[in-house]
């Protein structure tokens, strides 16, 4: 091949890696805030981290330029001109090896500082003395956020107040999860009987998406939530409306749904304050129709997807520890209506 076009197929494959990869860390779609992306953080830890990944970033591609320049410098400087020539030997440089030795220890020094830093800070205790304090249980698979202070119990979406920290006491049921916001900080894992602990300061309103990080099972990618930060006023009536107890059926299908679950087998797993189910093995039941969604953000929460969950919940989640109940259409639907209107 000629010279010249081996640099223009050098270069031509250059490029291609180059745009390929900025391609690859584009994040802006229609709403810039629900990609699960770290880079782009709204909360106090998740910009300590951002801050401790750029300066690595930076001294990454301080060394790569330097590592590279002096690779390419020696290729050309050194490059063998004629076929009969033998480049000069050289055995050893004192100041050389020196400076190959002491310019990694200065880079690695000034990561690890930083580094230890953030990982102290993460550490420690939260920086306000009143923090609002949620406990959060990994299921197999779904989430359950527990309120103590509120007394106010939920799964799989998450409501915290804007510009007040949280602080998290994480455990599993079963297996380990990993419970993760990326726009709010880093993973933390939930252990069977273990408590971990994390916090962060939500700094913008608005609906973030999150996930489970540890493999758990074969629901694991499906095990989602959401995280919804409110504005005080917004928090305090959400709160509010999720401290009281159920919501009283106004007759037809779902007062027909409210009874017919009063004598079923879902009593025995689900909790629905202020009637008789008091189960604690699946999500509480409460306040379930003013979710967005329904089997930890797999379906939209609306009727149709209701029903469809009731009646074959393990075709929409197969290996989830709710059965086929064997429910008749009118069951399903008078139960999809009941719990519909539990908001």
């Amino acid at each position: 091949m000629p010279r010249s076009a081996h640099w223009r197929a050098t270069v031509a494959a250059l490029a291609t890696l180059t745009f390929g990869l900025l391609g690859s860390g584009c994040t802006q779609l229609a709403d810039p805030r629900l990609p699960q992306t770290t880079v782009f953080p709204l909360s106090d830890w998740g910009q300590q981290i951002q801050d401790l990944y750029s300066l690595l970033f930076w001294m990454a591609l301080i060394v790569f330029i330097g590592v590279e320049g002096f690779l390419l410098f020696a290729i050309l400087r050194y490059r063998r001109r004629r076929d009969d020539e033998m480049p000069a030997q050289v055995h050893g440089n004192t100041r050389l090896e020196i400076t190959w030795t002491v310019l990694p220890s200065l880079v690695l020094l000034v990561i690890a500082v930083p580094s230890m830093q953030t990982i102290f800070a993460s550490d420690s205790p939260p920086p306000t003395a009143d923090p609002l304090h949620v406990r959060v249980i990994g299921h197999q698979w779904w989430w359950e956020f527990q309120y103590p202070e509120l007394n106010i119990t939920t799964a799989n979406e998450l409501h915290l107040p804007v510009n007040r920290t949280a602080t998290f006491e994480l455990e599993s049921i079963d297996v380990i999860h990993a419970f993760w916001i990326p726009k709010m900080g880093g993973k933390q894992d939930a252990v069977p009987t273990r408590h971990n602990h994390m916090w962060f300061t939500p700094k913008e309103t608005g609906e973030f998406m999150g996930q489970c990080v540890e493999f758990c099972g074969t629901q694991h990618a499906n095990m989602r939530l959401r995280l919804l930060v409110d504005s005080t006023s917004d928090f305090d009536a959400w709160v509010q409306l999720h401290r009281g107890n159920a919501a009283q059926p106004s007759g037809g299908a779902a007062q027909q749904g409210a009874d017919l679950i009063q004598r079923s087998a879902c009593v025995g797993c689900h909790t629905i304050r202020g009637t008789a189910a008091q189960g604690k093995v699946g999500p509480e039941l409460t306040h379930v129709g003013s979710r967005k969604t329904i089997a930890a953000g797999v379906l939209e929460n609306n009727p149709d997807n209701l029903k469809h969950w009731i009646q074959t919940p393990q075709e929409v989640k197969v290996g989830n520890k709710m059965p086929n109940l064997g429910l008749n259409d009118a069951d399903a639907t008078s139960l999809a209506a009941y719990l519909s209107s539990l908001r």
